[in-house]
Protein backbone atom coordinates (compact mmCIF):
# COMPACT_ATOMS: atom_id res chain seq x y z
CA UNK A 1 0.00 0.00 0.00
CA UNK A 2 1.54 3.41 -1.05
CA UNK A 3 1.90 6.31 1.16
CA UNK A 4 -1.05 8.34 0.40
CA UNK A 5 -3.38 5.13 0.51
CA UNK A 6 -2.58 4.37 3.71
CA UNK A 7 -2.72 7.76 5.05
CA UNK A 8 -6.44 7.79 3.05
CA UNK A 9 -7.15 4.68 5.22
CA UNK A 10 -6.09 6.31 8.62
CA UNK A 11 -8.08 9.70 8.04
CA UNK A 12 -11.50 7.07 7.02
CA UNK A 13 -10.67 5.11 10.85
CA UNK A 14 -10.17 8.37 12.58
CA UNK A 15 -13.47 9.83 11.18
CA UNK A 16 -15.19 6.65 11.56
CA UNK A 17 -14.34 7.05 15.50
CA UNK A 18 -15.20 10.60 16.01
CA UNK A 19 -18.43 10.03 14.17
CA UNK A 20 -19.02 7.40 17.24
CA UNK A 21 -18.46 10.12 19.70
CA UNK A 22 -21.46 12.58 20.51
CA UNK A 23 -21.86 16.26 18.49
CA UNK A 24 -21.03 19.37 20.70
CA UNK A 25 -23.57 21.56 18.92
CA UNK A 26 -27.49 21.20 18.08
CA UNK A 27 -27.39 22.82 14.97
CA UNK A 28 -25.35 20.63 12.68
CA UNK A 29 -22.83 22.56 10.11
CA UNK A 30 -24.93 22.06 7.25
CA UNK A 31 -27.68 24.29 8.73
CA UNK A 32 -25.21 26.73 9.86
CA UNK A 33 -23.94 27.07 6.01
CA UNK A 34 -27.32 27.52 5.08
CA UNK A 35 -28.40 30.27 7.60
CA UNK A 36 -25.49 32.48 6.12
CA UNK A 37 -26.37 31.41 2.02
CA UNK A 38 -23.02 29.29 1.55
CA UNK A 39 -23.95 26.35 -0.33
CA UNK A 40 -23.09 22.54 -0.61
CA UNK A 41 -21.65 23.08 -3.92
CA UNK A 42 -19.21 26.42 -1.88
CA UNK A 43 -18.29 24.11 0.86
CA UNK A 44 -17.23 21.58 -1.83
CA UNK A 45 -14.99 23.79 -4.00
CA UNK A 46 -13.68 24.92 -0.36
CA UNK A 47 -13.25 21.37 0.78
CA UNK A 48 -11.11 20.69 -2.67
CA UNK A 49 -9.20 23.68 -2.07
CA UNK A 50 -7.98 22.93 1.47
CA UNK A 51 -6.81 19.20 0.36
CA UNK A 52 -4.97 20.83 -2.63
CA UNK A 53 -3.24 23.22 0.25
CA UNK A 54 -2.54 20.39 2.20
CA UNK A 55 -0.46 18.83 -0.72
CA UNK A 56 -2.84 15.68 -0.62
CA UNK A 57 -4.48 13.97 -3.84
CA UNK A 58 -8.07 15.19 -4.94
CA UNK A 59 -9.53 12.07 -3.60
CA UNK A 60 -8.94 13.47 -0.05
CA UNK A 61 -11.44 16.28 -0.32
CA UNK A 62 -14.12 13.65 0.23
CA UNK A 63 -12.28 13.67 4.00
CA UNK A 64 -11.71 17.05 4.34
CA UNK A 65 -15.53 17.63 3.91
CA UNK A 66 -16.42 14.99 6.22
CA UNK A 67 -13.46 16.18 9.24
CA UNK A 68 -15.35 19.95 8.65
CA UNK A 69 -18.68 18.76 9.72
CA UNK A 70 -17.32 16.27 12.32
CA UNK A 71 -15.05 19.21 13.17
CA UNK A 72 -17.08 19.38 16.71
CA UNK A 73 -16.38 15.94 18.13
CA UNK A 74 -12.56 17.48 18.52
CA UNK A 75 -12.50 19.52 21.88
CA UNK A 76 -9.93 22.75 21.20
CA UNK A 77 -8.49 24.90 23.93
CA UNK A 78 -7.14 27.87 22.65
CA UNK A 79 -4.57 30.02 25.63
CA UNK A 80 -3.13 33.58 25.03
CA UNK A 81 0.06 34.29 26.80
CA UNK A 82 2.16 37.42 26.32
CA UNK A 83 0.61 38.35 22.68
CA UNK A 84 -1.95 40.86 21.29
CA UNK A 85 -4.45 39.00 19.63
CA UNK A 86 -3.97 39.42 16.37
CA UNK A 87 -3.65 36.00 15.02
CA UNK A 88 -7.36 35.35 16.53
CA UNK A 89 -8.14 38.67 14.86
CA UNK A 90 -6.71 37.10 12.12
CA UNK A 91 -9.34 34.01 11.76
CA UNK A 92 -12.40 35.99 12.88
CA UNK A 93 -12.46 39.09 12.31
CA UNK A 94 -14.48 38.73 8.66
CA UNK A 95 -16.56 41.00 6.77
CA UNK A 96 -19.09 38.17 6.42
CA UNK A 97 -19.02 34.75 7.73
CA UNK A 98 -17.02 32.39 5.11
CA UNK A 99 -16.44 28.56 5.79
CA UNK A 100 -13.29 29.34 7.54
CA UNK A 101 -14.38 31.23 10.54
CA UNK A 102 -17.66 29.23 10.40
CA UNK A 103 -15.92 25.64 11.28
CA UNK A 104 -13.99 27.29 13.94
CA UNK A 105 -17.37 27.83 15.24
CA UNK A 106 -18.11 24.70 14.39
CA UNK A 107 -15.36 23.42 16.37
CA UNK A 108 -15.83 22.30 19.85
CA UNK A 109 -14.43 25.72 21.50
CA UNK A 110 -13.68 24.87 24.73
CA UNK A 111 -11.84 27.49 25.92
CA UNK A 112 -10.76 31.09 24.49
CA UNK A 113 -10.31 34.24 26.59
CA UNK A 114 -11.55 36.73 23.80
CA UNK A 115 -14.12 34.51 22.53
CA UNK A 116 -15.92 33.62 26.05
CA UNK A 117 -18.11 35.46 27.90
CA UNK A 118 -17.04 34.20 31.24
CA UNK A 119 -14.52 36.12 33.54
CA UNK A 120 -12.74 35.82 36.41
CA UNK A 121 -13.79 32.91 38.53
CA UNK A 122 -16.16 31.55 36.29
CA UNK A 123 -13.46 31.46 33.41
CA UNK A 124 -11.20 29.63 35.77
CA UNK A 125 -13.17 26.92 36.27
CA UNK A 126 -14.09 26.45 32.75
CA UNK A 127 -10.61 25.99 31.78
CA UNK A 128 -10.05 23.46 34.84
CA UNK A 129 -12.48 21.69 33.67
CA UNK A 130 -12.22 21.45 30.40
CA UNK A 131 -8.59 20.53 30.68
CA UNK A 132 -9.14 17.71 33.22
CA UNK A 133 -12.94 16.19 31.29
CA UNK A 134 -11.14 15.94 27.77
CA UNK A 135 -7.23 15.08 29.12
CA UNK A 136 -5.76 13.46 26.18
CA UNK A 137 -7.86 14.41 23.90
CA UNK A 138 -7.97 17.84 23.25
CA UNK A 139 -6.02 20.30 20.97
CA UNK A 140 -4.33 22.83 22.19
CA UNK A 141 -3.36 25.98 20.46
CA UNK A 142 -1.15 28.95 22.03
CA UNK A 143 -1.05 32.46 21.07
CA UNK A 144 1.80 34.48 22.56
CA UNK A 145 5.00 33.75 23.65
CA UNK A 146 5.66 32.07 27.20
CA UNK A 147 7.72 34.60 29.54
CA UNK A 148 10.22 32.36 31.63
CA UNK A 149 11.96 35.51 33.27
CA UNK A 150 11.70 35.89 37.10
CA UNK A 151 9.79 32.36 37.44
CA UNK A 152 7.34 33.43 34.93
CA UNK A 153 6.14 36.73 36.88
CA UNK A 154 6.10 38.62 33.85
CA UNK A 155 2.92 37.14 32.93
CA UNK A 156 0.69 36.45 35.38
CA UNK A 157 -2.98 35.44 34.58
CA UNK A 158 -6.31 35.40 36.16
CA UNK A 159 -7.91 35.72 40.02
CA UNK A 160 -5.51 32.46 41.25
CA UNK A 161 -2.56 34.68 40.17
CA UNK A 162 -1.08 32.09 38.01
CA UNK A 163 1.48 32.53 35.76
CA UNK A 164 1.77 31.84 32.01
CA UNK A 165 4.60 29.31 32.61
CA UNK A 166 2.49 27.16 35.23
CA UNK A 167 -0.61 27.48 32.46
CA UNK A 168 1.35 26.11 29.84
CA UNK A 169 2.88 23.24 31.98
CA UNK A 170 -0.59 22.58 33.12
CA UNK A 171 -2.76 22.89 29.87
CA UNK A 172 0.54 20.66 27.69
CA UNK A 173 0.56 17.98 29.90
CA UNK A 174 -3.04 16.52 28.94
CA UNK A 175 -2.88 17.38 25.00
CA UNK A 176 -3.19 15.48 22.08
CA UNK A 177 -1.61 17.80 19.91
CA UNK A 178 -0.34 21.50 20.61
CA UNK A 179 -0.33 24.25 18.13
CA UNK A 180 1.49 27.61 18.28
CA UNK A 181 -0.38 29.76 16.74
CA UNK A 182 1.21 33.03 15.18
CA UNK A 183 5.17 34.07 15.01
CA UNK A 184 4.98 34.84 18.94
CA UNK A 185 4.21 31.55 20.39
CA UNK A 186 6.46 29.58 17.42
CA UNK A 187 9.55 31.60 18.20
CA UNK A 188 8.93 34.00 20.84
CA UNK A 189 8.38 37.22 18.66
CA UNK A 190 8.75 40.39 19.28
CA UNK A 191 8.32 39.75 22.97
CA UNK A 192 11.99 37.67 22.43
CA UNK A 193 13.31 40.61 20.63
CA UNK A 194 16.80 41.72 22.37
CA UNK A 195 17.03 42.72 25.22
CA UNK A 196 14.22 40.50 26.17
CA UNK A 197 13.92 40.97 29.91
CA UNK A 198 11.11 38.95 30.07
CA UNK A 199 13.17 35.75 28.66
CA UNK A 200 10.12 35.05 26.35
CA UNK A 201 10.54 32.48 24.56
CA UNK A 202 8.15 30.30 21.68
CA UNK A 203 5.82 27.27 23.21
CA UNK A 204 8.34 24.29 22.22
CA UNK A 205 10.90 25.59 24.74
CA UNK A 206 8.70 25.26 27.62
CA UNK A 207 7.10 21.92 26.79
CA UNK A 208 8.22 18.34 26.47
CA UNK A 209 6.24 16.93 23.95
CA UNK A 210 5.81 18.04 19.95
CA UNK A 211 4.66 21.76 18.57
CA UNK A 212 4.03 22.65 15.03
CA UNK A 213 4.64 26.17 14.68
CA UNK A 214 2.56 28.13 12.63
CA UNK A 215 4.79 31.01 12.09
CA UNK A 216 3.31 34.61 10.88
CA UNK A 217 2.95 37.57 12.83
CA UNK A 218 -0.38 37.03 12.20
CA UNK A 219 -0.51 33.74 9.89
CA UNK A 220 -3.03 33.76 7.34
CA UNK A 221 -6.88 32.23 8.42
CA UNK A 222 -6.03 29.48 5.96
CA UNK A 223 -2.58 28.03 7.99
CA UNK A 224 -4.62 28.14 11.35
CA UNK A 225 -7.69 26.24 9.44
CA UNK A 226 -5.58 24.24 7.67
CA UNK A 227 -3.98 22.64 10.41
CA UNK A 228 -6.90 22.14 12.81
CA UNK A 229 -8.43 20.09 9.38
CA UNK A 230 -5.22 17.87 9.70
CA UNK A 231 -5.42 17.02 12.96
CA UNK A 232 -9.32 16.30 13.07
CA UNK A 233 -8.70 14.28 9.89
CA UNK A 234 -5.82 12.11 11.03
CA UNK A 235 -5.49 12.57 14.50
CA UNK A 236 -1.84 13.83 14.11
CA UNK A 237 0.49 16.73 13.60
CA UNK A 238 1.43 17.34 10.07
CA UNK A 239 5.19 16.59 8.49
CA UNK A 240 7.29 19.65 9.04
CA UNK A 241 10.43 21.66 8.29
CA UNK A 242 13.20 21.94 10.35
CA UNK A 243 11.99 25.02 12.55
CA UNK A 244 8.72 22.78 12.92
CA UNK A 245 6.22 24.50 10.72
CA UNK A 246 4.04 22.53 8.44
CA UNK A 247 5.85 21.83 5.07
CA UNK A 248 2.64 22.46 3.41
CA UNK A 249 2.24 25.97 4.47
CA UNK A 250 5.83 26.84 4.62
CA UNK A 251 7.82 24.54 2.05
CA UNK A 252 8.72 27.41 -0.42
CA UNK A 253 10.19 31.13 -0.07
CA UNK A 254 7.82 33.58 -0.50
CA UNK A 255 10.13 35.00 -3.24
CA UNK A 256 9.16 31.84 -5.16
CA UNK A 257 5.53 32.64 -5.66
CA UNK A 258 5.77 36.35 -5.73
CA UNK A 259 3.27 37.96 -8.20
CA UNK A 260 6.73 40.99 -8.57
CA UNK A 261 9.09 37.76 -9.08
CA UNK A 262 8.90 38.67 -13.21
CA UNK A 263 10.04 42.01 -11.93
CA UNK A 264 12.85 40.45 -10.09
CA UNK A 265 14.11 38.08 -12.92
CA UNK A 266 13.57 41.16 -15.29
CA UNK A 267 16.13 43.62 -13.49
CA UNK A 268 13.53 46.00 -12.58
CA UNK A 269 13.56 47.13 -8.89
CA UNK A 270 11.67 49.88 -6.88
CA UNK A 271 14.45 52.33 -5.79
CA UNK A 272 12.39 54.65 -3.26
CA UNK A 273 9.21 54.08 -2.11
CA UNK A 274 6.40 56.48 -4.55
CA UNK A 275 8.84 56.35 -7.57
CA UNK A 276 7.57 55.13 -10.88
CA UNK A 277 9.01 51.56 -10.44
CA UNK A 278 7.22 51.27 -7.11
CA UNK A 279 3.79 52.75 -9.07
CA UNK A 280 4.63 49.99 -11.91
CA UNK A 281 4.36 47.19 -9.41
CA UNK A 282 8.48 46.13 -9.76
CA UNK A 283 10.09 44.08 -7.65
CA UNK A 284 10.71 45.54 -3.77
CA UNK A 285 13.54 43.91 -2.60
CA UNK A 286 15.72 47.16 -2.92
CA UNK A 287 13.57 48.78 -0.54
CA UNK A 288 13.40 45.74 2.06
CA UNK A 289 11.95 43.00 0.97
CA UNK A 290 12.54 40.02 2.67
CA UNK A 291 10.81 37.68 0.77
CA UNK A 292 13.82 35.55 -0.67
CA UNK A 293 14.25 34.40 3.27
CA UNK A 294 11.04 33.75 3.79
CA UNK A 295 9.20 30.95 3.76
CA UNK A 296 5.15 31.15 3.86
CA UNK A 297 2.29 30.72 1.46
CA UNK A 298 1.25 34.26 1.76
CA UNK A 299 1.73 35.09 -1.86
CA UNK A 300 -0.64 31.94 -2.95
CA UNK A 301 -3.28 32.12 0.17
CA UNK A 302 -3.01 35.63 0.99
CA UNK A 303 -5.47 37.31 3.67
CA UNK A 304 -8.87 38.68 4.27
CA UNK A 305 -10.86 36.41 2.21
CA UNK A 306 -7.67 35.81 -0.30
CA UNK A 307 -7.90 39.83 -1.12
CA UNK A 308 -4.08 40.90 -0.76
CA UNK A 309 -1.15 40.82 1.16
CA UNK A 310 1.89 42.94 2.29
CA UNK A 311 3.75 42.93 -1.30
CA UNK A 312 0.50 43.20 -2.93
CA UNK A 313 -0.03 46.32 -1.16
CA UNK A 314 2.93 47.82 -2.14
CA UNK A 315 5.43 47.38 0.90
CA UNK A 316 7.92 44.62 1.04
CA UNK A 317 7.57 40.93 3.20
CA UNK A 318 9.46 41.76 6.49
CA UNK A 319 9.97 37.98 7.27
CA UNK A 320 7.58 37.64 10.19
CA UNK A 321 7.67 34.01 9.81
CA UNK A 322 10.97 33.23 10.47
CA UNK A 323 12.62 32.70 13.79
CA UNK A 324 14.03 36.01 15.39
CA UNK A 325 12.69 38.13 12.68
CA UNK A 326 12.41 41.05 15.06
CA UNK A 327 16.34 41.10 15.13
CA UNK A 328 17.59 39.30 12.34
CA UNK A 329 15.64 41.08 9.48
CA UNK A 330 15.36 45.13 10.52
CA UNK A 331 15.98 47.08 9.53
CA UNK A 332 12.72 45.98 7.28
CA UNK A 333 13.06 48.64 4.41
CA UNK A 334 16.98 48.31 3.05
CA UNK A 335 18.18 44.92 2.09
CA UNK A 336 20.06 42.90 4.76
CA UNK A 337 23.28 43.76 5.27
CA UNK A 338 25.85 40.80 6.10
CA UNK A 339 25.34 38.94 9.15
CA UNK A 340 24.57 35.06 9.94
CA UNK A 341 21.01 34.14 9.07
CA UNK A 342 20.46 30.38 10.01
CA UNK A 343 23.85 29.68 10.02
CA UNK A 344 24.38 31.52 6.29
CA UNK A 345 26.69 34.32 6.10
CA UNK A 346 23.87 36.91 4.78
CA UNK A 347 25.95 38.89 2.31
CA UNK A 348 24.67 40.20 -1.18
CA UNK A 349 26.86 36.91 -2.99
CA UNK A 350 24.86 34.27 -0.46
CA UNK A 351 21.68 35.94 -1.37
CA UNK A 352 22.23 35.08 -5.39
CA UNK A 353 24.00 31.56 -5.04
CA UNK A 354 22.81 30.13 -1.94
CA UNK A 355 18.95 31.68 -0.76
CA UNK A 356 17.90 33.13 -3.90
CA UNK A 357 19.19 29.37 -5.32
CA UNK A 358 20.11 28.32 -8.75
CA UNK A 359 17.32 29.23 -10.48
CA UNK A 360 18.25 33.23 -9.37
CA UNK A 361 21.94 32.61 -10.07
CA UNK A 362 21.20 31.28 -13.95
CA UNK A 363 17.85 32.71 -15.41
CA UNK A 364 17.86 35.50 -13.10
CA UNK A 365 21.51 36.73 -12.84
CA UNK A 366 20.78 39.70 -14.39
CA UNK A 367 18.65 40.82 -11.72
CA UNK A 368 20.81 40.01 -8.85
CA UNK A 369 24.09 41.83 -10.81
CA UNK A 370 20.98 45.04 -10.97
CA UNK A 371 20.51 44.59 -7.37
CA UNK A 372 23.63 44.96 -6.45
CA UNK A 373 25.42 47.15 -9.31
CA UNK A 374 25.64 50.34 -7.08
CA UNK A 375 26.16 50.48 -3.51
CA UNK A 376 23.20 51.41 -1.16
CA UNK A 377 23.09 55.06 0.22
CA UNK A 378 23.11 55.28 3.55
Amino acid sequence: MDTHAALYEQGKARLEALRELSPRHTESLKQKMEQHGITRRDFMKWSAAVTSMLALPLPFSTLVAEAAELSDRVPLIWLHMAECTGCSESLIRTDTPNLDSLIFDHISLEYHETLMAAAGWQAEENLEHALEQYKGNYLLAVEGAVPTANNGAFLTVGCKGHTGLEIMHHAAEGAAGIISVGTCAAFGGVQAAAPNPTGAVGVAEVVHKPVVNLGGCPPSEKNIVGTLMYFIMFGKLPALDMFNRPKWAYGARVHDNCERRGRFDAGEFVEEFGDFGAKEGYCLYKVGCKGPYTYNNCPTERFNHHTSWPVLAGHGCIGCSEPSFWDDMADFERPLGRQLLYGFDATADAVGAVILGAAAVGVGAHAVVSVFAKPLED
